[in-house]
């Protein structure tokens, strides 16, 4: 597992997934096109972006170069860096056909092309020019805070995902990267106590 101080993301939660196995890294997904309609996500992206820059790691085929020319877009360049997979011929081992254009995805690329590919983009592995991290909010503390596994706890995480003007149908997990993506650990505490007390 590879540290990288920068955030990544990319273009679905298969390239996630095997992403995941290879950094260690906050990564998010535009979910295809649905960042294009989804200004939550474009806005997490951008604060993800200024708080520890971002990588954007797309397919090399025409639909990654529409994502990454919108993340583009909308993102100040000095925040981010661009990640290429090379062409290469080929289908994923989960598609029964190849895609449109016949390339792998980022998906399918082998653990060292990753790696270069974010090494070229000029990605800081392994901490290099990294800040110690603060300590983070875990799913120990989300539990704690009735956030998952109660009764209400998903009313309580819409609650939280809306005054916190993030993506609505975000996952635990990717709850828990935005949140240590905004805040230390204690400041969250006592932010979320102050909530409560107050509602």
């Amino acid at each position: 597992m590879v540290k990288v101080r920068q955030a990544i993301v990319v273009e679905g939660r298969y390239d996630k997934n095997v992403l995941s196995q290879i950094v260690d890294a906050p990564i998010f997904c535009t979910n295809g096109f649905g960042v294009m309609n989804d200004p939550a996500l474009t806005a997490l992206l951008r604060e993800a972006a200024e708080k520890r820059g971002l990588v954007i790691l797309t397919d090399s085929d025409a639909a990654g170069f529409v994502i990454r020319n919108y993340l583009k877009s909308c993102i100040p360049s000095e925040h981010l860096l661009h990640a290429y997979v090379p062409d290469v011929r080929g289908k994923e081992k989960r598609k029964r056909t190849p895609g449109k254009e016949g390339k792998l995805g980022v998906e399918g690329m082998p653990p060292a092309v990753i790696l270069q590919a974010l090494k070229d983009a000029g990605a800081a592995l392994d901490g290099e020019t990294a800040e110690a991290s603060p300590e983070p909010i875990t799913k120990q503390d989300l539990y704690a805070l009735g956030l998952t596994g109660g009764s209400n706890s998903s009313e309580k995480r819409a609650a939280l995902l809306k005054q916190l003007r993030l993506p609505e149908h975000m996952s635990t997990n990717a709850l828990l990267q935005a949140l240590n993506l905004r805040f230390a650990r204690a400041e969250f505490l006592a932010r979320f106590e102050k909530t409560e007390e107050e509602s």
